[in-house]
């Protein structure tokens, strides 16, 4: 993977994976930091991320957001179909692609956190 500006290797295994059993469609929610000055070009990178992503077969949703009060901070929305949808997406050439392109100008490693909906609450407000 990218090196970080700290000789670091950026490494993109999501939290927890291992202990994850298969499960039909996944939520999960990345968190990219970069470092101060670096926002513009991150940003781009995963913007063309975001784009190869959407055509993915297990992609179901996938959206890019950049933080409010920290423009440094950019964070992912996503659903796949399956866990092994989205351990194929974590190794596709396009995200080995975006973290080469990013990684010296990141402040910290990608937090990517699976999830699963609890589906609380009312008419799909609860559930994503």
């Amino acid at each position: 993977m990218a090196g970080g500006g700290d000789g670091a290797q950026h490494d993109i295994r999501a939290y927890g994976l291992g202990m994850m059993q298969v499960m039909s469609e996944i939520s999960a929610i990345a968190v990219i930091t970069a470092k101060p000055g670096s926002a513009e070009k991150v940003g781009a990178a995963l913007s063309d991320l975001a784009v190869a992503t959407h055509a993915e077969e297990g992609c179901l949703h996938y959206s890019l957001h950049h933080g409010l009060q920290d423009p440094n901070v950019f964070v992912t929305i996503e659903k796949w179909r399956s866990m092994p949808d989205l351990d194929a997406h974590l190794a596709s050439s396009h995200l080995k692609a975006a973290l080469a392109a990013a990684g010296e100008l990141m402040a910290v490693e990608p937090l990517i956190i699976p999830a699963e909906s609890m589906g609380i609450g009312v008419d799909g407000k609860g559930a994503f």
